[in-house]
């Protein structure tokens, strides 16, 4: 079985995640889109941490300083600099998770959390609060095509546990918002 149909069932559950359809359609609170950027943040900091810029396929992929200045931008626009947010469990669990991942495990959430803000991310972007520059990919067909060069279909079970903490992330996402 290839990785797109070992990972379909997860993938589309996700994708279907009430937190989920509601960014899509535009209906998040900026509190709610701070608190799912800070969960953001965690996870690719903890991702490009690792990458050393020696890991990630294409040094126009970094996202922490594109969701740190979205979450200035929130802050400033609708006056929430007070409003403190927190890594939540989930979160927790999946840094834990990624903390020991190397190699073809690495690449597997390079492949899950990046293809998911280049191609789902470009119709999320005009449906979150702010102008989305953690959207906002320079050379986004090279972005791509350096992805696909680490993609393999022997990632397929790690991508599954990575959907799996996704899910819960948004899971929890739901229940504070």
């Amino acid at each position: 079985m290839n990785l797109k149909e070992a990972t379909a069932e997860l993938h589309s559950k996700a994708e279907k995640m009430e937190f989920n359809q509601r960014m899509f359609i535009g209906t998040l609170s900026p509190l709610a889109y701070k608190r799912y950027l800070i969960q953001q943040l965690a996870i690719f900091a903890e991702i490009e941490s690792k990458s050393d810029d020696k890991n990630l396929p294409h040094e126009s992929l970094n996202r922490t300083d594109a969701i740190i200045s979205d979450i200035e931008e929130l802050n400033e626009q609708f006056n929430m600099a007070n409003e403190i947010v927190s890594v939540s469990k989930s979160t927790k669990d999946y840094l834990l998770h990624l903390m020991g991942t190397n190699g073809n495990s690495y690449n597997a959430h390079v492949y899950l959390n990046y293809l998911a803000l280049v191609y789902g991310g470009q119709m999320m972007k005009s449906k979150v609060p702010g102008s989305g520059k953690l959207y906002e990919f320079e050379n986004i067909k090279e972005c791509i095509e350096s992805i696909r060069a680490i993609q393999n279909d022997e990632m397929a079970n790690e991508v599954n546990i990575g959907f799996t903490h996704i899910i819960n992330i948004l899971d929890e996402l739901q229940k504070y918002s």
